[in-house]
């Protein structure tokens, strides 16, 4: 249920006094007229201005186009007879919150055309109370004209990054179970044959047991070796599961920004050579979590991923042309940097952060742990 205060724009141009004076400014103009009925002609069109306002945006169907109507004849009445053209801020505020476009780009040019006409004729019919203020009568219509589209615009964007999120939230839903049938597959593939033989030798030992005690001790011998097999077999496919690659990482990644319609540029080999698995997962996990940054506050076109192998250490860059960390803000909450540094000071690897023109990522970690860990 919306407040009485939703009459406000949030988070624009101008805080809520402003506009709270916005609100109080017209009675100024329309009490320094001379004729009473002038003055109450004046607050009954005020009042019923943001009573439109009001039901305007609890309006839910067409016929928020008639309340919005009725705030540009308002306005237009306003301007002609006591020279107040600022009720104009507040539809057009409400016109850039207008979803349809159709809709939008008719009520956005009448409310343009009927607030310059305005503007206008009230400089034909009484030029005195006009011209004190055209500075002001100027900022209003660039406002009039700017401000539903700055609105409109965000409002674009915001929906688009709910359907992009969406979007992220059920490709993630599809890789899991993609995973789980891989898995179900994979299992039955390398239990489901074994545990069968197992089953069939343990009655055969069971029958020969009495008649042929070699041959049971051979059928056990048999079983003995097919649950090692087996058990080597699960134990080797839990630690495929456990592990990250970078190559399937990379891949799942290119997915995430081609569904955000942002370019994948890669340069290098991810395929490090002798890098250890416990590397490779923290490696693959900060790809993912810088990528996932890129698509969600970059706001660019392109990500560039650089893989390179040095004498001493693995570095990974990752580069885009959007806003910069250093305006959008590196300690954001949400951003994941802090997570990344904390996995790579597992591995003695660092995170480098570089803003501007676009964020740049540099992630090393030092090939000194194949040597320190043993891993080959």
């Amino acid at each position: 249920m919306q407040s009485w205060y939703s009459i406000f724009p949030k988070n624009i141009w101008l805080s809520i006094y402003a506009w709270a004076i916005f609100c109080f400014l017209p009675f100024f103009f329309i009490f320094r007229s001379s004729s009473p009925i002038e003055i109450t002609i004046g607050i009954f069109l005020l009042l019923l201005f943001f009573l439109s306002y009001r039901f305007s945006f609890r309006s839910k169907s067409g016929i928020v186009y008639m309340w919005v109507s009725f705030e540009i004849v308002i306005n237009v009445i306003m301007t002609l007879l006591f020279g107040y053209v600022y009720l104009s801020i507040f539809t057009a505020f409400f016109i850039g919150n207008i979803r349809n476009p159709v809709g939008f780009f008719i009520i956005y040019g009448l409310h343009i055309a009927f607030t310059v006409l305005a503007i206008v004729a009230g400089f034909f019919i009484e030029i005195d109370l006009f011209l004190p203020q055209i500075h002001f009568l100027l900022i209003s219509v660039i406002g009039t004209v700017l401000l539903p589209f700055n609105l409109y615009n965000r409002n674009k964007r915001e929906k688009l990054e709910v359907q992009l999120e969406d979007a992220n939230v059920r490709i993630s839903q599809l890789i899991i179970l993609e995973e789980r049938e891989r898995i179900s597959r994979d299992l039955h593939d390398t239990l489901g044959q074994k545990l069968s033989l197992i089953g069939l030798k343990s009655d055969l030992a069971g029958k020969l047991i009495s008649r042929d005690p070699e041959a049971a001790v051979k059928e056990l011998h048999d079983i003995r070796q097919t649950a090692s097999t087996a058990l080597k077999e699960v134990r080797e496919l839990v630690a495929d599961m456990r592990a990250m690659k970078l190559k399937d990482e990379l891949i799942r990644t290119g997915q995430m920004l081609k569904a955000a319609e942002m370019d994948l540029i890669i340069v290098g080999d991810p395929s490090f050579i002798q890098i250890p698995a416990i590397v490779e997962n923290v490696l693959s996990m900060c790809l993912k979590e810088a990528v996932t940054n890129v698509v969600k506050h970059s706001y660019g076109t392109y990500c560039h991923v650089k893989f390179e192998q040095l004498p001493n250490e693995f570095v990974i860059t990752v580069e885009d042309d959007g806003i910069g960390i250093a305006r959008g803000g590196e300690t954001l909450p949400g951003n994941g940097l802090r997570g990344m540094r904390e996995r790579l000071e597992f591995v003695n690897g660092t995170l480098k952060v570089e803003g501007g023109q676009g964020t740049k990522l540099s992630i090393r970690v030092p090939v000194v742990l194949t040597h320190i860990m043993g891993v080959d």
